[in-house]
């Protein structure tokens, strides 16, 4: 089993692998298009379903893949993201994301979010991890930095640009 196949915790977060059931709780993190305007959004309870189901199979198949994110508070369903190889866009190799609830935005879980997957991937004995962010998204852009990643080119055909943090092994 990898690394991320099991329940997470950090300091304000739980983390775990998603679970079909989940796409009730996910589908207003992942389908508001007026909260999330840079990035994808899912339209049905069956794409949904889809997502995760991809997600899974990269996380039995590599060890790793998006967790459900829960609010330690209060054990509310508030995310999606982590350490992920995405299953829709291949040939990135292991990249970090992450989707919130508008209502917990601003209050640096994505940073935290980011952080830790950056230690599963150094279990992992990941050599680099990427990540994208919008040009207009400049909040997601400050969370990479301060997790240590370094904007690396502009990507056109996505309209983003590609973020790299090296690890030591």
């Amino acid at each position: 089993m990898g690394a991320s196949t099991a329940y997470r915790e950090t300091e304000r977060l739980c983390l775990r692998p998603a679970r079909l059931a989940d796409a009730l709780a996910l589908m207003p993190i992942l389908s508001d298009r007026k909260s999330r305007p840079y990035t994808f959004n899912i339209a049905s309870l069956r794409e949904c379903r889809r997502h995760i189901a991809a997600n899974e199979c990269q996380r039995r198949k590599l060890g790793y893949a998006l967790w459900v994110v829960l609010e330690k508070a209060d054990s509310r369903v508030i995310g999606f993201g982590g350490l992920y190889d995405d299953p829709f866009d291949t040939g990135w190799g292991p990249e970090i994301a992450y989707h919130f609830l508008p209502d917990v935005r601003g209050r640096a879980y994505a940073t935290e979010l980011a952080r830790y997957s950056l230690t599963v991937a150094r279990e992992l004995n990941l050599p680099e991890v990427r990540a994208f962010a919008h040009p207009d998204n400049v909040a997601s852009m400050r969370v990479l930095e301060k997790a240590g990643f370094v904007g690396e080119r502009f990507v056109p055909e996505m309209d983003r640009f590609l973020y790299r943090r090296k690890l030591s092994t």
